[in-house]
């Protein structure tokens, strides 16, 4: 009887085994798994994602082409700047501009009005310091940079070692041989019945040594005179009163009107004095006037 008891239960628990496998084939993997607690544990899911463009059945949309940035032509060379006075030039624009060049040390002589080697030198040495073309020539460019860096030169600036016109003669001085010496313009005209012979720049004293004005008449003349009072070379000396003469002056050559006579009339071109002394005699009209 034993033997037949087995064997029911064999075929009862195969009978178990059918239908549990009968609910899983009907159900789905959906077998639930417990964990170590003998709670049940949800089933796992995998789940795989998509990017929207990976969908089946998607297009893919192309990257936009950029649009190429036009290229910027070059800038058009600029014109050379206008040259306004170089080597050659005279005249009283370029006695300006050597006034301008002396305030800022690039020239010492002049000005002359002459556009000679010293001033083209000058005018490199300028261009040079401020990163400009080196050309020697005053172009607007030049230019306008040392009108900035100066100031307007007076009448004795531009005017410094002489070279300005002279004064219309005083009435005084239309006859006769006359030394026709005038304050305002600062020159002597030498003349002779009212035809100017010569004309040259003259210095005068300082105001606490002025030079006297009137009219006066050459007393003495002496080549190669010294003055016994200052003791310095009065050379072609021509004296109208007291001691006060016309006669050359190396400090005025040199200096010009930075500096100023004991009282003297002073002339600063010694060729134009040695023909004046030459000519003038004793006796003959000296004329100081404003």
């Amino acid at each position: 009887m034993s033997f037949g008891g087995s064997g029911l239960r064999t075929t009862g628990m195969r009978k178990v085994m059918f239908a549990v496998l009968t609910a899983l084939a009907v159900g789905g993997c959906t077998l639930q798994t417990t964990d170590p607690d003998g709670d049940p544990r949800s089933p796992v899911h995998i789940q795989v994602s998509h990017p929207p463009d990976d969908k089946p059945g998607a297009t893919a949309t192309p990257a936009p082409t950029p649009t190429p940035t036009p290229k910027k032509a070059d800038p058009a060379p600029s014109p050379p700047a206008t040259v306004l006075w170089s080597r050659g030039d005279s005249g009283r624009d370029v006695r300006e501009l050597q006034a301008r060049l002396r305030q800022v040390a690039w020239l010492y002589d002049g000005p002359t009005g002459s556009y000679d080697d010293l001033t083209e030198n000058a005018v490199k040495g300028f261009q040079g310091k401020r990163g400009l073309p080196r050309t020697g020539r005053t172009d607007t460019v030049t230019w306008q940079r040392l009108l900035r860096m100066t100031h307007e030169p007076g009448q004795w600036e531009l005017y410094l070692m002489g070279g300005q016109p002279a004064a219309y003669a005083d009435p005084r001085c239309l006859r006769g041989r006359v030394l026709c010496i005038s304050k305002t313009s600062r020159t002597l005209r030498w003349m002779i019945d009212g035809r100017t012979v010569s004309t040259v720049a003259v210095r005068f004293g300082s105001q606490y040594t002025p030079t006297r004005e009137g009219v006066f008449s050459v007393y003495w003349k002496s080549r190669h005179h010294v003055s016994t009072l200052y003791d310095s070379p009065m050379p072609y000396a021509m004296f109208f009163s007291g001691g006060q003469a016309v006669h050359y002056s190396a400090d005025f050559a040199a200096r010009g009107y930075g500096g100023a006579s004991h009282g003297c009339v002073n002339i600063r071109d010694e060729t134009a004095i040695a023909a004046i002394f030459a000519e003038v005699s004793t006796g003959d009209k000296v004329v100081i006037y404003w």
